[in-house]
């Protein structure tokens, strides 16, 4: 038996649970775990998992009342934590950008100007900091 605990997923709050998981499963390419699929009719969730096609936990969000804003990359408003995610060409970057702003992603920072690594840093329609970068 293992003295370490084991990672099993990344839990991100959000007021919209179902908005935020829509986000990162489009974006991710990411599964809904068993039973927590977007119902035929009203969708109470507070708590939804997404999984990694083969099974594998990758994301919760879970229900919360309020979250407060985001205002990183300001000064003095550090991002606490944020998901980092690659992509192999500045053309898979670009590409990347474009779903980004049409799943209701927020673009923060724009770093492609730097040539050992170009990227973009975005916030989920919750708020949440993340990365996209060329590696």
């Amino acid at each position: 038996m293992s003295e370490h605990p084991q990672l099993l997923h990344t839990v991100l709050d959000a007021p919209d649970v179902r908005g935020e998981a829509e986000f990162w499963r489009e974006l991710l390419g990411l599964v809904y775990r068993p039973g927590d699929e977007v119902p035929d009719g009203a969708d109470d969730a507070d708590w939804l998992v997404l999984t990694q096609p083969d099974g594998r936990r990758c994301l919760a969000i879970q229900e919360v009342e309020q979250l407060p804003a985001s205002r990183w990359p300001e000064p003095g408003h550090p991002a606490g934590s944020h998901l980092d995610t690659t992509v192999p060409s500045r053309a898979a970057l670009d590409a990347v950008h474009e779903r980004v702003l049409a799943l209701g992603g927020e673009l923060r920072l724009d770093r492609t100007d730097d040539p050992d690594e170009p990227l973009l840093a975005y916030a989920s329609p919750a708020g949440h900091v993340f990365c996209v970068f060329v590696a």
